[in-house]
Order: structure tokens, then C-alpha cells, then sequence
């Protein structure tokens, strides 16, 4: 058999496999699946928040979710599952729906994969194996980025006003709620969160200790470790406080800092690599053509 008829054979194999595969998902959407508990309440509750196709994508890849979760095993999943809190569950995101969204995209980056390899595109089949691997991860690493600088951002103005407001006498407990109904954002969000579980009868201790872990902010540890603190040692709490927003605004400058510093040689570097080489090509054909040297004569015509 020739080469070129097996790289039919296979081209062929493949299209029958996309196609089974798009009539399966027509099939998986339109069957009245049993949906995970998480799945249902982020498909209900946060279908404003999600896309159409991202939708569209959840509900394709349900009934692959729980073999993912298998796959992946407790304790990447638990690992998970901490990333998704810490990204504050953009976007409605569960542990279901991300597992849902992996099978889709891995499906797909492997079919679309084979698919160039076999055409001899090894570059394009490279990448969309890489899509199909990481971009489920890719909105987890974004939100937890940008979730992490907005809260570093918010967090010395709030302990500044939560200071004023417990020294105009309130209690550290009502304060904390008072303040934290006039803010929006990630860092009200997690206020909320920690507010509602001492409401239900956890302890101020273990309900900030869950705050610190679903933050990888820095500062939200030094916030907690200081309440903590103060609480055992019995120091005002509204100079703790105080103290803490000045020693995180002097933590930021120090930062900004240590980027720009770090900025500088990157400019320099993409100076010299693209810039300084085009100026001296722009330079240089201006010269030529601004000489009227006849170049016809130069090259012997």
C-alpha cells in the first residue's frame, strides 16, 4: 500500500472521528443529563456571568468532568480547588465546570493536533496540543493575578477607614461589617465570605485562618497574622491597624521600586535589539536616496 494511500486511510479515520464527536456532543446536549450539584447551581445561579460559549462548553464536557476529576486524583484536586477560590471563581467557575472545560479543550487540541501532524505541520499540531492542556488553567492564572493586585491595592485604604471606625467606638465585629458594605470588589467579597462564617458560629480565629488561605496576597497574611496578634497580646486594635496600612504602602513603594529597576534593563535591551537597528537602516537608506547617486551606473546598467 502506498504512502499516499495511508495518509488517506488516516486523514479519513480522522474526519470520521470529528464527526462522531460533534454528533455525540448534539447528542449530550440534547439528553436530559444529571447534572453534578456544583455544575447546576454555577449553570442556574451564574448563567449571567457566563459567556455563551463558554456555556455552550460546560454542558459539552459534564459527563467527561467526573473521569477528569479521577484522572486528576484527591490531592490535585483538592490543589484545584484552592486555585479556583483563589481566582474567586471567575465567571461562575466550579471544580466541575473546570474538569468539563478541560476534557473539551483537551479533545480538541488532540484531533486538531493529529490532524496537522499528519499534514506535516508539526508547529501548528505543537500549539493546539499546548491549547488543549492549558487553557482551561489560563483563566484561573489570569484571575488569580489580577484578584491578588486589586486586593493589594484596597486593602491599606480599608484598614485606614476600618481604624477610624473602631476608634469612633464601635466593636472590631460591627466595624468590620459596617466598612465592608460600602466596598466592592474581590476584597468585599472576601469580607463577606469570612463575616458570613462567623455568623454561622465559626470562630473569628478559623474564620480569618480560611481568609488567609484562599489569598495568596502577601499583605492579607500580614492582616491576619496582625489581628491575631493583637488579639493575644491585647494591643489596640485600632493603632494595629494603623501600623499595618503604613508598613503595607511602604512595602508597595519598595516593590514599585524593585520593578522599575528591573524594567530599565528590559528597555535598554529591547532598545539595542529592534530599535537602534531599525534607526540606522531608516538613516541609512535616507542618506542613499537623498544623495542622488545614480544606482543604475553602480550596478552596470
Amino acid at each position: 500500500m502506498s504512502s499516499s494511500t495511508s495518509l488517506g486511510l488516516l486523514l479519513a479515520a480522522l474526519m470520521a472521528v470529528a464527526v462522531a464527536g460533534v454528533l455525540l456532543g448534539i447528542r449530550m446536549i440534547r439528553a436530559d443529563a444529571k447534572l453534578p450539584s456544583d455544575l447546576v447551581l454555577a449553570l442556574e445561579v451564574g448563567a449571567t456571568r457566563v459567556s455563551t460559549a463558554d456555556s455552550a462548553v460546560d454542558r459539552l464536557g459534564m459527563r467527561f468532568a467526573p473521569l477528569v476529576l479521577r484522572l486528576m486524583g484527591p490531592r490535585r484536586v483538592a490543589a484545584k480547588r484552592r486555585r479556583i477560590d483563589m481566582a474567586g471563581n471567575p465567571g461562575g467557575l466550579t471544580l466541575n465546570r473546570y474538569a468539563a472545560r478541560r476534557a473539551v479543550y483537551g479533545i480538541f487540541g488532540v484531533v486538531l493536533g493529529l490532524i496537522f501532524l499528519t499534514n506535516g505541520h508539526p508547529l501548528f499540531a505543537l500549539g493546539t496540543l499546548a491549547f488543549g492542556l492549558l487553557a482551561a488553567d489560563a483563566l484561573i492564572w489570569q484571575a488569580v493575578r489580577e484578584r491578588k493586585d486589586v486586593i493589594d491595592r484596597t486593602l491599606p485604604d480599608f484598614l485606614d477607614v476600618l481604624a477610624v471606625v473602631v476608634s469612633a467606638g464601635l466593636g472590631f465585629r460591627q466595624a468590620l461589617d459596617r466598612v465592608a458594605e460600602k466596598y466592592e470588589g474581590p476584597w468585599a467579597d472576601e469580607l463577606r465570605i469570612t463575616l458570613r462564617q462567623m455568623d454561622m458560629g465559626v470562630s473569628r480565629r478559623q474564620a480569618f485562618d480560611e481568609l488567609r488561605k484562599r489569598n495568596s496576597s502577601e499583605q492579607v497574611a500580614q492582616f491576619v497574622s496582625a489581628l491575631q496578634q493583637g488579639e493575644e497580646l491585647g494591643s489596640p486594635i485600632a493603632e494595629t491597624l494603623i501600623q499595618l496600612a503604613t508598613d503595607m504602602r511602604r512595602t508597595d513603594a519598595q516593590n514599585a521600586r524593585r520593578r522599575a529597576a528591573k524594567t530599565i534593563p528590559k528597555a535598554t535591551m529591547v532598545t539595542l535589539v529592534f530599535m537602534l537597528p531599525a534607526t540606522m537602516i531608516l538613516i541609512a537608506t535616507g542618506m542613499f536616496l537623498g544623495s542622488g547617486t545614480n544606482f543604475g551606473s553602480i550596478l552596470g546598467r
